[in-house]
């Protein structure tokens, strides 16, 4: 039976609706502190939101499993959490290994930084040697077909280069675990077809892939596992037939 590499355990997001202000901080200084008392969120529903209703899962190493469900259900505030780019409100998530994510169109690139400077600080944020990124930096420019603008700023660069920089950076860092929101659907048909590719090839050398997408081909023919989300709940984790 293979271990798992990411473990999700009685998560919950709450995010608060509307301006911000000198309540609002105080109001975050008390959920902070409340986190040492209890791990219960807010009890008040003014103005919240409740993104993730007590989610809890496990992903095995070597699984592909494909996150699916309507605009609004979760599905990116689950990945942001796993990716550590926001807190969870209560409860926890773990994992095992590097973690390579791309989400949103630009997130981890800096716009006046050249697409081969972008390439060395996300290198550098995965946690590689200059050493290690330098060898890899000839075929991710390869992939992204990007060799005429690779030393211009990504600033200039058309939403489709742009994913196609960050999916071959993603790609070639040889993360543990492999994070994918639907920016796959900014690209055309042969680099979505050479992003599958390229996703089945880590996939054999053992590595985990999360993945949401609202096309539902890519998640049948991908991935072994779904887990569908609506209203920030677990509705099916499973069958991908059933699923879909």
């Amino acid at each position: 039976m293979k271990s798992s590499i990411i473990e999700v355990n009685n998560l919950s997001k709450e995010y608060r609706l509307g301006s911000l202000g000198f309540s609002s901080f105080v109001e975050d200084l008390s959920v902070f502190f409340s986190k040492f008392r209890s791990s219960k969120i807010s009890q008040n529903p003014k103005n919240r939101f409740l993104a993730l209703d007590d989610v809890s899962f496990s992903v095995s190493q070597g699984e592909v499993v494909g996150i699916i469900g309507r605009n609004g259900a979760g599905k990116s505030t689950l990945l942001k959490i796993l990716s550590r780019i926001t807190e969870p409100s209560s409860g926890w998530a773990k994992y095992n290994g590097r973690v390579a994510s791309l989400l949103e169109v630009g997130t981890g690139f800096h716009g006046e930084m050249t697409g081969r400077e972008n390439i060395f600080l996300n290198g550098t944020l995965y946690g590689l040697t200059r050493r290690e990124i330098s060898s890899k930096v000839e075929s991710i420019i390869e992939f992204a077909q990007v060799q005429e603008f690779i030393d211009t700023p990504v600033k200039r660069y058309s939403s489709g280069m742009f994913v196609r920089l960050a999916f071959a950076v993603a790609a070639h860092l040889d993360p543990e675990i492999l994070i994918i929101d639907e920016v796959l659907a900014v690209g055309d048909a042969d680099f979505q077809k050479r992003c599958i590719s390229k996703m089945d090839e880590i996939n054999k050398s053992g590595k985990t892939i999360l993945i949401v997408s609202h096309n539902m081909a890519t998640i049948g023919s991908f991935c072994n596992r779904c887990i569908l989300i609506d209203q920030g709940r677990i509705l099916h984790d499973g069958s991908v037939e059933k699923g879909i």
